[in-house]
């Protein structure tokens, strides 16, 4: 028992989710210990680091959702610490664009959305579209989110974990999970044993869960995400520009992104992942993930609620840049292939399934009991979202003990 440590809340996973329920915790428990576990050497190396950046405002989704809440209250708290941590935002704002007189139509249902929530939306015409960014393409109108900006991920969890550690969380990297016993804890920097353990390890939330008895109807379904960078210089584009979202499909679609310097992407692609880490490459190669994943993406491929099949032969045509980039040039003028020819950093949504009903899950999931918290679905936005959400976290938490 000599080489044991001892802790009240153990966090497994300092991703921006966890490096949040952990300091959370710490503002609730000032008197506790409080141990942030990463199996990586550094903060950030998964979807915290690489998501697109992006603070989305919250009115894709309908009111009574945890994920238009979060999103919505998300906004404005990583707004309101970028601006006093002084974390540049590039407050550029997003254009939902409409090609046709369908998606015209589901402006008005995106309005209303927006409404419900609380959120701050413009109807524009075609015309004041223009004036916001003069390449955009629109049939008629569109909307316009001014709350909608973005950041760099990178400095943001720096931040983050800065102030953790200046709070009295015990972070430590290099210090993966290894497995559960009892109530006992294998990392490889020993062993832990804690009053409470909270799962908060993305990609690898599924896993973990399953250790402690939870996660029997679920899995994490990887998909990764690749943008097209432009060569075109920072301004080139003055704001987002998304297309109007498929409300039945569980991406956002190819769309212009402007990010935190200026510059410009278009994607992201949402391909099937063979391993929860394949982002290049044999990288991270993982035998086990690769035999379970493929197991599961071809059992979804026969069957399931969300048609796998129609999502994985669209998204894989996303590898082409010609394809992408037609993609592009149905909202904005002047686009150029050879402006995009660098593929940005892979990263990889940890999409969790419900392998009953053999469906996605899109909205956010929790599991547990009196000694774990698991955290199995912080979906996307949940970089958006890191703040409140991990708020409901403890309170879920708490109601638990």
């Amino acid at each position: 028992m000599s080489g044991i440590k001892t802790t009240d809340f153990l966090v497994v996973g300092a991703g921006v989710i966890g490096i949040n329920i952990a300091r959370e915790l710490k503002r609730r428990h000032p008197d506790a210990d409080i141990t942030l576990l990463e199996k990586e050497s550094v903060t950030g190396e998964h979807a915290s680091g690489r998501n697109s950046g992006v603070l989305h405002a919250g009115f894709y989704y309908t009111a009574d959702s945890l994920k238009a809440k979060f999103t919505r209250d998300g906004n404005r708290a990583l707004t309101e610490y970028c601006d006093e941590k002084g974390i540049f935002l590039n407050k550029c704002g997003k254009l939902v664009v409409a090609a046709n007189e369908q998606e015209d139509a589901l402006l008005d249902e995106l309005l209303l959305r927006g409404r419900n929530n609380g959120v701050e939306l413009q109807e524009v015409t075609a015309e004041e579209a223009r004036e916001i960014e003069p390449r955009v393409k629109t049939l008629r109108r569109a909307i316009f989110s001014p709350t909608t900006s973005s950041a760099d991920p990178h400095a943001v969890i720096a931040q983050m974990e800065a102030d953790a550690r200046d709070e009295g969380i015990d972070l430590r990297c290099n210090a993966g999970y290894v497995k559960s016993k009892g109530n006992q804890v294998h990392t490889r920097d020993g062993i832990f044993e804690a009053g409470h353990v909270i799962n908060a390890a993305g990609l690898h939330a599924d896993q973990i869960a399953k250790d402690f008895g939870f996660s029997k109807d679920y899995a994490i379904l990887p998909f990764k995400g690749i943008y097209l960078k432009s060569k075109e210089p920072p301004g080139a584009y003055r704001t987002h520009i998304y297309p109007v979202p498929d409300l039945d499909y569980p991406f956002l679609g190819v769309h212009f992104t402007i990010t935190v310097d200026g510059m410009t992407k278009i994607g992201p692609t949402a391909i099937p992942a063979f391993w929860r880490e394949n982002y290049q490459g044999l990288e991270r190669f993982d035998l086990h993930d690769l035999f379970e994943i493929g197991l599961r993406s071809a059992s979804l491929f026969t069957s399931s609620e969300f048609n796998f099949s129609k999502l994985a032969i669209t998204e894989m045509r996303k590898y082409s840049r010609k394809h992408l980039v037609s993609l592009a040039q149905k909202l904005a003028t002047d686009i150029d292939v050879d402006n995009f020819k660098e593929w940005g950093k892979p990263g990889i949504r940890a999409q969790l399934v419900n392998t009953k009903q053999r469906k996605l899950k899109m909205d956010f999931v929790l599991e547990g009991d009196a000694k774990s918290t698991h955290v199995l679905n912080a979906v996307s936005p949940g970089w958006t979202c890191s703040i409140p959400f991990s708020a409901y976290v403890v309170d879920y938490l708490e109601n638990n003990l």
